[in-house]
């Protein structure tokens, strides 16, 4: 049995303790069963961003008749689009062993993890163990049971980053952020787009008036079928077909491309737990304490197999969080993650951090709204914006900003200052303090921050 001081199974965000642990001398080793980078460099952030910038490109192309510009869209090259965006990442993702090959004290596996007992785990039909183990496998996309579904060519966001061809007609089974991101940007490059919806809304986890907002302008671009469920698929002659139910009774929708797009699954049903003691819970999440420790003692785990948080930068944070303080400290303290933002890269875009006014009023918070619209200020003249605006919670005694919530243009780049004011405790006078340049877009968050001072 080999015996290392550090073992993470995972490539993703695990490297944010495999590598730097090596580089403190201890011996580490890395074990992933898919391609080095984790579900961000392969088949998430960096290539669904590298898909949905040239989709955003065509959008506006297409939007630009309302200045008075003479532009037209003629279509993409889908395939070397696409084939560009496979390469490049692929690149990046054969790139990391090679790295590894000049880290000294740093092993790497190709192989599925298996866990044979609590800290004994089987990697190629090599038996190794570690000091601390850390569990960082990460997700998949969920496939829902639906009859018919199995054995038909239908795309998951894998499989919908590397293909070559652009369907004529694609239907988007989901109303999550997979589905607005990818349905967007197929839509933008020329797909007619049908997004198949089980609610009444598009983004619901979202605040509901920036889902309301998103719902109104995403219906306009694109086909949106709220109230649905997929009874039933079928394929042929390169077509699919699907049985959807409606309140008002059954009908069908065909299309040449079909995108499965219903939520994510750990995949710590690859791991053999039932070897162990590591407990999860009814959807197959890792169960962690305060300090991401599974019921094991010493045998840790973070990103989305436990999902806590479901995005990149919040398995670097954990990452990052473990190693600074079990291995470089040595100092088990409870993890505190400070307020963590999202974005959703799709038309328009929505950013947000902090609490929702619905999750203000479950906690029966006093709070304050302000809320300003992109038109009414200098840029949104500028752009012409039909769509969008900055909501802030304040709390109504302390008038410290508790959650911010934009949908429109750049929102996920105009929420950072928002972030960090929520982060260090700002109240509404800080960020009124500010000189805003004039005519930058962030005066909406300054126009929505004296929207809220009214109320005071």
């Amino acid at each position: 049995m080999k015996k290392y001081d550090v073992l993470v199974i995972g490539s993703g965000g695990g490297t944010k303790i495999s590598t730097p642990a090596a580089s403190l001398g201890l011996k580490a080793a890395i074990i992933e069963k898919a391609k080095w980078g984790g579900t961000c460099l392969n088949r998430g952030c960096i290539p669904s961003k590298m898909l949905i910038h040239p989709a955003n490109i065509a959008h506006q192309v297409k939007e630009s008749s309302k200045y008075g510009l003479k532009t037209k869209y003629n279509g993409v090259n889908f395939e070397k689009l696409t084939s560009r965006i496979t390469r490049e990442v692929s690149k990046d993702s054969r790139s990391i062993p090679k790295w590894y090959k000049t880290k000294k004290n740093l092993d790497y596996y190709e192989g599925t993890a298996k866990f044979i007992s609590d800290k004994v785990v089987e990697v190629n039909g090599k038996i190794i163990t570690a000091k601390k183990i850390f569990i960082a496998v990460g997700g998949r996309p969920f496939i829902p049971p639906i009859p018919g579904l199995h054995g038909t060519p239908f795309m998951t966001s894998t499989e919908a980053l590397r293909s070559k061809i652009l369907p004529k007609k694609l239907l988007v089974i989901g109303g999550g952020y997979i589905a607005a991101e990818l349905g967007h940007a197929y839509g933008a490059l020329g797909s007619d787009v049908h997004i198949l919806v089980r609610n009444q809304a598009l983004l619901t986890r979202e605040d509901s008036e920036v889902s309301k907002e998103f719902t109104k302008s995403f219906s306009k671009q694109y086909n949106v079928h709220f109230n649905v469920n997929t009874e039933k698929v079928s394929y042929k002659n390169g077509k699919f077909t699907l049985t959807l139910k409606t309140k008002y009774g059954r009908k069908t929708l065909s299309g040449d491309g079909l995108l499965v797009a219903t939520g994510v699954k750990p995949n710590t049903d690859t791991l053999s737990l039932g070897n162990t003691s590591v407990k999860t819970n009814e959807r197959g999440f890792v169960r962690v304490n305060k300090f991401m420790e599974t019921s094991v003692k010493d045998v840790y785990a973070l990103g989305d197999c436990v999902g806590n948080y479901m995005f990149r930068h919040s398995v670097n944070f954990e990452g990052e969080f473990l190693f600074n303080n079990l291995i470089k400290k040595k100092k088990k303290v409870p993890i505190k993650y400070p307020p963590m933002p999202h974005a959703v890269f799709s038309s328009p875009e929505i950013a947000a951090v902090g609490l929702t006014e619905e999750e203000a009023k479950k906690r029966k918070i006093n709070y304050v709204v302000g809320l300003h619209q992109y038109k009414d200020s200098a840029q949104g003249m500028a752009r012409l914006s039909k769509v969008g605006f900055v909501k802030l919670l304040f709390h109504k005694k302390t008038r410290k900003l508790l959650g911010a919530h934009i949908v429109g243009d750049e929102a996920s780049i105009m929420i950072h200052q928002l972030i960090y004011a929520i982060h260090f405790n700002a109240t509404l006078d800080n960020l009124l303090e500010m000189i805003y340049i004039h005519p930058a877009l962030p005066e909406v968050v300054r126009n929505a921050c004296r929207d809220a001072k009214k109320l005071f």
